[in-house]
């Protein structure tokens, strides 16, 4: 029975934050997690030399200005990142009408006044004030905290210096991003196109989004700017676990927790399935609402009033996602990395898709001469997941429908497919935790909207949450913030210092340009260091490994993912675990690798094993 100070269930990025934050600070720190590989929705998988992003892709929040938890975090862990900034944020088609979205919001705003020209002094004017409140309230003294774990006397200095920007964003609470386009617009058109920018942010209306999102999500990122982890999204959640492992963490992988264990009214562990057990005084769920009061607490633990509004809390439709690799002269010249496409203005329509096409920014994601393709949208006719038959047409009709829309800007793409694979609702229920496959969790809507949802603190003194069913809600910032709340939280109650923002926190966040060599990927390691990593991004990081059926103790794709992140002290720790199981004859995983058996030369398992153990099998990193 292993004790720690806190247990994080759920690796996705705010369980992650969270649990790198509070080993930063000392604390003794356990992740679980029912997958192999951490990150939820936010990382990458293998397939040959193709690298796919698992779902989240377009990351707000690393820019220098604007909003930017992602860089906060990894300022405050001191640990270094490569990220790519794309020049343009992304494109969205409009019933047939292209516009781009611009880091320069005076351009853009010139691009969008041109589609509604009737409109063009009212849209100049709605984004002069939503920028002027952005910067007086969201960006003027960086709080990177959720409204329920706001410290009042913190942020009354910057509440004095723009007191009129607060009343205003105050009174915006309660209020819809329609109820705010009312202010300013008549044309209908322009109404049906915001209610599109909020369902590709929120996964909602216009009329159901609240006014305060709204007023920073059409600015920030203008401001911020919107960027991809060089080397592919497995290099975010793996530097964050990183940062957890360098600081004495645990992470816990493959186990699914099955229930959180109380003694005399609070929180004392959790238990597995299968029955394993891990203790602590604290626990922090970054899990959905639904998980935590339909599973985890023990039967009656939740109160009548608790389990009706948890029924009660609407969920975001269900999506699905296409994995493509194609070929790359199929891609148009002028396409950008991330494309919407929202084809019927005046409804939510199942092509409704968004293409992420990374590897226009970093080539070393897929093979030269093709692109990888993560396209994800709407599934409005999810077929019963213990239905093979049914969910085999399913996937068909989704293969069909996405690339029906993706043909529109990539004439031809239909016979230019190298690779296809489909994550349907079930698929990423399973994999990310996300209930009945709603990416977003439950609806950032009216009624049931920040202070209204699942708070950082539980009524149950030790329990903590954090996460997209939390105050924050839908996003990889605003889960991150929330993950930082939590952290927080858990230091303060522990006597420990909470992390804050400081104008002279030094820099870990590098931007390397698009279109960069395979060695600047790792920010902070060194050439041997940047090598290894390489000849380990060789592996497939399989889920079920064929390599170590005969060494089972020794987690090869672990260790092989570890290292291609940079991170070799977590990985030496699992080489040394299974160093009675790998025995002396490291070779023989080789011969068993899945490349191996697909006549191909197989991932040099030998060579970065042996290396992390100081008993190379292989000729020296310079041979490679």
């Amino acid at each position: 029975m292993q004790q720690f100070d806190a247990l994080v269930i759920g690796a996705g990025l705010s369980g992650l934050t969270a649990a790198s934050l509070m080993a930063k600070r000392g604390l003794s720190v356990g992740v679980l997690d029912r997958n192999a590989h951490p990150g939820g929705s936010c990382g990458a998988f293998k397939r040959g030399d193709a690298l796919f992003d698992q779902g989240a892709a377009m990351l707000f929040g690393f820019g220098a200005h604007g909003f930017n938890p992602h860089r906060f975090v990894f300022d405050a862990l001191e640990e270094p990142i490569d990220v790519i900034r794309h020049e343009s944020m992304y494109a969205l088609d409009f019933a047939g009408k292209r516009i781009e979205f611009k880091p320069d919001l005076e351009r853009f705003t010139d691009d969008l006044a041109g589609l509604f020209p009737g409109e063009r002094a009212a849209i100049k004017r709605f984004y002069a004030d939503l920028e002027t409140l952005y910067r007086d309230v969201v960006v003027g003294t960086p709080t990177f905290t959720t409204p329920d774990e706001m410290d009042g006397k913190r942020m009354m200095p910057q509440i004095k210096a723009h007191p009129r920007s607060y009343l205003q964003f105050l009174g915006l609470m309660n209020r819809s991003v329609a109820d705010l386009l009312g202010r300013y617009f008549e044309d209908p058109g322009i109404f049906q196109f915001f209610d599109k920018l909020c369902s590709t942010y929120c996964y909602t209306t216009a009329a159901e989004t609240p006014a305060v999102l709204g007023a920073v999500m059409f600015v920030d990122n203008h401001v911020g700017g919107t960027y991809y982890p060089a080397g592919s999204t497995l290099m975010l959640p793996g530097k964050l676990e990183k940062a957890i492992e360098a600081h004495g963490g645990t992470m816990l992988m493959r186990r699914e927790v099955e229930g959180i264990l109380f003694e005399g009214g609070r929180p004392c562990g959790v238990r597995c399935v299968g029955g394993e057990e891990f203790h602590a005084a604290t626990v922090v769920h970054a899990g959905t609402v639904w998980d935590l009061y339909r599973r985890l607490l023990p039967p009656g633990k939740a109160s009548r009033r608790e389990q009706r509004w948890v029924e009660s809390l609407v969920p975001t439709a269900a999506s699905a996602v296409v994995y493509l690799l194609v070929r790359a002269e199929v891609v148009p010249t002028d396409a950008l990395p991330v494309e919407m496409f929202a084809l019927h203005p005046d409804r939510l329509a199942d092509d409704e898709v968004t293409a992420y096409a990374m590897s226009l920014d970093d080539p070393t994601l897929c093979p030269p001469g093709t692109h990888v393709l993560t396209v994800v949208g709407p599934c409005l006719d999810a077929t019963d997941p213990l239905d093979p038959q049914g969910c085999l047409q399913m996937k068909r009709r989704l293969v069909r429908r996405f690339l029906g829309v993706l043909e529109r800007r990539c004439p031809g793409i239909g016979q230019a497919v190298l690779h296809c694979e489909v994550a349907t609702p079930a698929t990423i229920s399973r994999y990310a935790g996300k209930y009945r496959g709603a990416v977003a969790g439950p609806k950032q809507m009216m009624g049931q909207h920040l202070m209204k949802r699942q708070h950082t603190r539980t009524r149950w003194k030790g329990l903590y949450c954090c996460g997209e069913s939390t105050v924050m809600g839908t996003g990889t910032p605003t889960v991150t913030i929330s993950g930082i709340a939590a952290a927080n939280a858990v230091l303060k109650e522990c006597g420990k210092e909470p992390f804050a923002w400081r104008p002279d926190m030094p820099g870990y966040v590098r931007e390397v340009p698009r279109g960069h060599d395979a060695t600047l990927h790792l920010a902070g390691t060194d050439e041997q260091g940047t090598a290894l990593a390489n000849a380990a991004r060789r592996c497939c990081f399989c889920e079920h490994p064929r390599c170590n059926r005969s060494a089972p103790d020794l987690d090869v794709p672990g260790i092989m993912r570890r290292v291609a992140v940079g991170n070799l002290a977590g990985a030496r720790r699992l080489a040394q675990e299974g160093t009675d199981a790998c025995g002396p004859g490291l070779s023989r995983l080789e011969r068993a690798c899945l490349r191996a058996q697909q006549g191909e030369a197989p991932a040099p398992i030998a060579f970065v094993v042996g290396h992390l153990l100081n008993r190379p099998e292989k000729p020296p990193l310079q041979a490679l």
